[in-house]
Order: structure tokens, then C-alpha cells, then sequence
């Protein structure tokens, strides 16, 4: 009897290991909330899931899918970096999608007043002191899409030597959270999640390309259910959907 409770316990023991898995998502720094609630629900739905999740720069996310990190699914917040690793052959390019979109604003500390006018005939560099905060220009999304705009309205030249390059969009957000930059070119949804920071205003969507979100299993994910599973909850389901709503994404679907 007690061999037959045992093998009962191993042939159970057995069964939960072979239907419990693990999902590794890569996933852009500005989409820490969001993506960190829909996995909290995900798991809560599905117990026998592990949902890992890793945010940085997009463009330092591909970088370590390319060295060989274990990632099933990549969330970029630009379409630069996903292509990247479609070239490489790290992701297949049926499985790219659009996930969502943003919008570029510029922010300051709650306590400072500076004027804000989108045009080529605003002074921006004389509008405050200090120094400007976004991601570095030559890799990191947001501070991508901050250089087309700020070159469009001609604002770069003027501004040499007070930009500031971070890791990531939301260290450009932490930095002017403590007032070490007077101004910061972050995401709206970046924005609204501080309480002490303000939005001054938002670049015209013509000065800079489409802020497009794209998501993908990598060929690594393709072959793990659970991740398959995942990614069809975190783009299709409902309540997956209404998170990113609530934190300012627009659905490019």
C-alpha cells in the first residue's frame, strides 16, 4: 500500500512538473507597469506559470537576445531594434506585431515653470538653465525620437552640451523626478505614472517617426507554449488591453 501512495505522489509530482513552464519577456523599460500587471493577472489565471519579466532600453534588451539571453517574447518600444533582430535570425519576422503606440512630451520638476511652444520660431534653449534628460540619441528609443524632433524644430544646435544621454527612458524620468535636469523628453505614459514630474507639452507627431511598439516570440518562444500563450493574453485579451489603455498606450491594431 505505502509503495502504491508513493508511486501515486511521484506520478502526480511528475504531472504538475510537465504542465508547469516559465515565460522570459524582454520588454522595453516604459512598459514596466503595464506589462508587470498583465503578467501578475496572467499568473494569478495560471498557477502552474511563471512569468519572468526583464526591462532595459530596448536596444540593450537585442543586445543581450543576440548574446544568447533566453528570451521567448521582445517588446520593443521602437521598430528599429525589433528589425534588428529579425536580421539576425533571432526572431521571424511572421511573428512581429504592432502592438501600441505613444506619444513624446516633454516634462519638468512640479516646481519649476518653463514655457513650452513646438514651433522652429520657439526659444527653447533660453526657456530654462539647466540641463535636458533623455535616453542616448544613438540607441535608445525615446532618446531616438527626442533628436528627430528636437533637429526638426531646430532646437539641437542650440541646445549642444546641456543634453543628457540615460540608459534608459526611465532614468530620464528619475532624473528629472530629483531636479538634476530641468527638462525631460520622455514617453506620455513615463510621464503620468510620476507625481512629480508635469507634462509642458508634446512634440507634434510629424517631427518624429511613429512611436510603434512591436512584439514577438523569438524563435526560442515559438517552440514554448506557455509562451505562445502569453503573448496571445498580453495582445488580444481584454483586461490585458485595458491596462495598457489605462496607462496612456493607443492600440495600433
Amino acid at each position: 500500500m505505502l509503495k502504491k501512495v508513493g508511486l501515486l505522489s511521484l506520478m502526480c509530482l511528475c504531472t504538475f512538473q510537465a504542465s508547469a513552464g516559465e515565460v522570459r519577456v524582454y520588454a522595453a523599460a516604459s512598459l514596466t507597469n503595464a506589462v508587470s500587471d498583465i503578467a501578475k493577472i496572467y499568473q494569478q489565471q495560471n498557477p502552474a506559470t511563471k512569468v519572468v519579466t526583464v526591462f532595459g532600453a530596448s536596444s540593450a534588451l537585442a543586445k543581450q537576445v543576440e548574446s544568447g539571453a533566453k528570451a521567448d517574447l521582445y517588446f520593443s518600444a521602437d521598430e528599429d531594434w525589433m528589425k534588428y533582430l529579425v536580421q539576425k535570425q533571432l526572431i521571424n519576422q511572421r511573428q512581429v506585431k504592432k502592438a501600441l503606440g505613444n506619444q513624446l512630451v516633454a516634462i519638468t520638476p512640479m516646481n519649476m515653470d518653463i514655457p513650452f511652444g513646438p514651433t522652429r520660431q520657439f526659444n527653447f534653449a533660453n526657456a530654462f538653465k539647466g540641463h535636458l534628460c533623455t535616453g542616448q540619441m544613438e540607441s535608445v528609443p525615446v532618446g531616438k525620437y527626442a533628436k528627430q524632433s528636437l533637429t526638426a524644430l531646430g532646437w539641437m544646435t542650440p541646445l549642444q552640451g546641456r543634453i543628457v544621454g540615460t540608459d534608459d527612458v526611465r532614468s530620464a524620468l528619475a532624473f528629472v523626478e530629483r531636479g538634476e535636469c530641468d527638462v525631460g523628453i520622455v514617453y506620455q505614459t513615463d510621464a503620468l505614472i510620476s507625481k512629480k514630474v508635469k507634462i509642458i507639452g508634446i512634440f507634434p507627431a510629424k517631427t518624429h517617426d511613429p512611436i510603434v511598439y512591436p512584439a514577438a516570440l523569438t524563435k526560442v518562444g515559438e517552440k514554448n507554449k506557455e509562451a505562445v500563450q502569453f503573448e496571445r493574453f498580453m495582445l488580444k485579451n481584454a483586461r490585458a488591453k485595458a491596462i495598457f489603455t489605462g496607462y496612456g498606450f493607443s492600440d495600433v491594431n
